[in-house]
Order: C-alpha cells, then structure tokens, then sequence
C-alpha cells in the first residue's frame, strides 16, 4: 500500500509541475491584433510603397483594399506587433506585382480590341491631374526620371523624403538591416542623378 501511494504522489508531484508550467503558455498567449488600428497606422507609407510600384496612383486603393483583405484572412496570423510592418510591406509589394499582372492581361485584351475597331477619331484621353500641380518643367523632368527607375529604386526614394524616415525606421518598416538600407538609398539616388543628368536636369560635373 505504501508503494501504490508513493507513485501517485509521484505522479501527482508531476502532475503539478506540467500544470505549472502551462499556465505561463496561457497567461502570455498572445492576444489577437488589432487589425483596423495597425492597417490604419501603416495606410500613409504603405500607400507610398504601393505608389512607387505601380508608378502611379491608379491602382492604389485597389491594391491597398487586396492588402488589408489577405491582413485579416491571414491563415497564420500573426501576434507579434513589431513584425507587423515588414510583414504589411511584403504584403504590398506582392499585391502590386499581382495588380500589374492583371493591368498587363486586360491591356493585351484592349489592344486586342482596338486592332480590330479602330477609333474613328483620336482621344488624346483625360490629362492627369498630377501634371496640373507639375506645371513646372523641371518637376516633369523629375517625375519622368523616377518613373524610369525601378519600383525598388523609386519606393525607397520616395520613403525617405516624404515620409522623412532615417535609416533606422526605413530598416523597421521594411524588415532589412540598416546597412542594406543605406546600400539601397546610395544606389537609388545615383540612379536617379544619372536618369537626372541624361534629362539634363542636373549639370555634370567636369
């Protein structure tokens, strides 16, 4: 007899220490993000990233809409709010590269139809109403050497100088370190001043 209640205050002994060990899982088990707030909190610089990529506003909301969707519908969500703004950028970026797929197939479609149908006659089509604010000749020039960058290139440029992030919060949001920051922003910006100088928005110096 006191061998059986030796074991089952063995066991019980056990018992308790499994029990305590689990009740930590529970008490720090993450709880669910706020998903409006953080969607909300990142809209401003996720729309830059978004921007950047499409070259262009059209296609924006868009894009943004198909971002907070796949951020709610997560299969894996995520508990961890530091991880969430590299998470939402890649999100963006993969967003837009299937935005543009789609842009790409239905202007085959358009071409398509308009080799068959010709238009009677020519529609130069709505001006757009960025190019009211870029009356300037040189803030033409400048639109027309980002949009000749690659979206990388054009999205890091654009962070930096409207959002006024240093390399720090660039790296946070998104999720690289900061020397490859300051690689990406180095090449950027010699890319830009060389698509500048071809435009000769900026002088070469001799």
């Amino acid at each position: 007899m006191s061998k059986i209640i030796t074991r089952w205050g063995n066991n019980s002994i056990r018992m308790h220490k499994a029990q305590a060990r689990e009740q930590p899982d529970v008490a720090n088990r993450a709880q669910p993000l706020d998903w409006s707030a953080l969607l909300a909190e990142h809209e401003r610089w996720l729309r830059t990233v978004v921007y950047a990529r499409l070259a262009g506003a059209e296609g924006v909301d868009e894009v943004l809409q198909e971002v907070a969707l796949a951020a709610v519908r997560q299969k894996a969500p995520l508990h961890d709010p530091n991880k969430v703004a590299p998470w939402l950028y890649r999100l963006a970026v993969v967003q837009s590269l299937l935005y543009r797929r789609r842009q790409g197939r239905g202007r085959k479609l358009i071409d398509r139809f308009v080799q068959r149908r010709p238009p009677l006659e020519h529609d130069a089509g709505s001006p757009d109403p960025l190019s009211w604010l870029l009356a300037d000749e040189r803030h033409r020039l400048v639109r027309q050497a980002m949009a000749s960058l690659l979206p990388r290139d054009a999205e890091i440029l654009m962070l930096k100088y409207t959002e006024d992030w240093n390399y720090g919060q660039l790296a946070e949001r998104l999720g690289i370190s900061h020397s490859a920051v300051e690689t990406r922003l180095h090449r950027a910006r010699a890319r830009l001043r060389n698509e500048l100088t071809a435009l000769n928005v900026v002088e070469v110096k001799g």
